[in-house]
């Protein structure tokens, strides 16, 4: 049964953008089936950031592509407003640890591709695209290849690319892990600056518990595999956020808390 720790009193909480109710997966293998989550209950609401974190193996990005559409629930339903999850979803915007840039396609080129691919309008897609590249400092660098990039400035662009054809919905499956310590902080304080700007509701997988707790609205901590809701914790931390917040007591009896959930099952995530 999951925790939750407690919002303000007499604030009602926005509503649900997309349900997971009784969500299990099971993958067929020659030894026999393996079960990767075990039935899950949880909302994430318009609007919010929602962080996942867990054991490796505990099928968080598993879970990520199933809301996703890009995976088949073994049981149970996922929503996206009002909507049964079927297949991949036009609303959505995904963020993987690797850029995935084309590297024969410019910064501009590789975050039109979405409009390309979707065949959505030229025009207002080359605006948009533009804006979002403003937006995240790359501005000056639409011609740059991906090779002429920075590992965070790749990084950049790949959530550029994720957010051109305006999802109401952005996915992130660990997108810092390959990043150097100094490059993931700043990218964080870019991606909740991001997150500011854009309004989406986001849904972040990663290892990081600092990480989790810095860019949350909610942290949901899974359990070992099979993957189950250990607890969900509220982030009552005043936005927007600093780095300096990292070393404040709430910050650290947080991070202390769901730590303790990895050291009572005897595993700890780095």
């Amino acid at each position: 049964m999951a925790e939750s720790a407690t919002g303000g009193a007499g604030v009602a909480a926005p509503a649900a953008l997309i349900r997971v109710r009784g969500v299990a997966k099971t993958y067929r293998a020659a030894e026999g089936d393996v079960q990767s989550l075990l039935p899950l209950d949880f909302d994430i609401r318009q609007g919010e950031f929602l962080s996942v974190v867990g054991p490796s193996g505990c099928g968080k990005s598993t879970l990520l592509k199933l809301i996703a559409g890009l995976l088949p629930v073994s049981h149970g339903v996922i929503d996206i407003a009002g909507q049964q999850v079927d297949g991949p979803a036009p609303g959505i915007g995904i963020v993987f640890q690797n850029h995935v840039l084309l590297a024969w396609r410019t910064v501009l080129q590789n975050v039109m591709l979405q409009i390309e691919v979707r065949k959505l309008p030229r025009e207002s897609g080359l605006e948009h695209a533009r804006k979002l590249i403003d937006m995240v400092g790359l501005n000056g660098f639409e011609n740059k290849f991906p090779w002429q990039l920075s590992g965070g400035m790749q990084q950049r662009a790949s959530i550029c690319r994720a957010l051109v054809h305006d999802p109401a919905i952005l996915l992130m499956d660990e997108p810092f892990g390959a990043l150097d310590a100094m490059t993931r902080e700043k990218m964080n304080l870019e991606l909740q600056r991001i997150w500011a700007a854009a309004r989406k509701t986001v849904l972040l997988i990663t290892h990081s518990i600092p990480e989790s707790i810095f860019l949350s609205d909610r942290v949901l901590v899974m359990t070992e595999r099979p993957g189950a809701i250990a607890a969900i914790y509220d982030v009552a931390l005043p936005r927007p956020r600093t780095l300096a917040m990292m070393g404040s007591p709430e910050f650290a009896r947080l991070a202390q808390t769901i730590r303790g959930h990895f050291y009572s099952q005897g595993t700890l995530d780095h």
